[in-house]
């Protein structure tokens, strides 16, 4: 696995586990925003059982490769499940956003905490009017690339989105302890819009512009977690965030 600590604050620390070089490099290059306290982006490589690995090592301070530093350890960490995902509704374009309400995988189900915040957030205009779609709904696990009629099973199930981290990510994280949870995944392909190789086509480019604008978000959802007496929403409706295509 690999870490870039951001500046610390005074805060809780925030995890931020994405799996590949591409989306930490995305989320780098947005910038370290106003963060709530120290924030962690972690590459945790591909696959659930990488995921459940990378971020136990964060979580319980333990080093994950030889020489590396520990990266969290504090029982406070909130942790993002983070970087790109598979649409699975009919109707969704690369560089929609999927905020899950609870992820799935064959180990059980993780509700998340703060959706309509981090929907909320991630639907407001941008600099020069930019709007994303959001979609909320589940995020099922998966260990292999889903495509074709695998993806439409799962659609069939209720999901929306499928990546192979996120659900394994959240059980970990909840695992070691009580504390907020988040997944927010980009797609990089959808049922009319499948991808042979993330970065390759229109629809990947797409995803990596919009990854590189969530930090902010993110660190919204943060800071509304650490409010004194306050507890996240878990849940959200409609089941379609307001938002809206935007070419990219």
């Amino acid at each position: 696995m690999s870490a870039d600590p951001a500046p610390e604050a005074g805060g809780a620390p925030l995890l931020i586990a994405c799996a590949l070089g591409i989306e930490r490099f995305a989320l780098r290059g947005a910038g370290p925003g106003a963060a709530a306290g120290p924030v962690t982006v972690l590459r945790t490589g591909m696959g659930p059982q990488a995921a459940e690995r990378a971020v136990g090592r964060a979580l319980t301070g333990r080093s994950g490769e030889p020489g590396e530093p520990a990266v969290c350890g504090v029982p406070r960490t909130a942790v993002i499940a983070t970087g790109f995902c598979a649409g699975l509704a009919p109707g969704m374009h690369p560089g929609d956003i999927v905020v899950a309400d609870e992820t799935r995988d064959p180990a059980g189900r993780t509700v998340c905490t703060g959706t309509r915040i981090l929907a909320d957030a991630l639907s407001r205009p941008l600099s020069g009017g930019l709007r994303w779609r959001v979609h909320i709904g589940p995020v099922v696990g998966s260990d292999h690339v889903v495509r074709g009629a695998e993806r439409a099973a799962l659609h069939s199930t209720g999901a929306i989105a499928v990546d192979m981290e996120s659900a394994a990510t959240l059980r970990t994280a909840v695992s070691h302890g009580v504390r907020p949870v988040a997944a927010v995944r980009v797609v990089v392909d959808a049922p009319e819009h499948e991808l042979v190789r993330i970065g390759t086509l229109r629809g990947g480019i797409s995803a990596f512009r919009v990854l590189r604008t969530v930090l902010p978000a993110f660190f919204h959802w943060h800071r509304s977690s650490l409010l004194p007496g306050g507890e996240l929403d878990g849940h959200a409706s409609p089941p379609d965030h307001p938002g809206r295509d935007v070419s990219l």
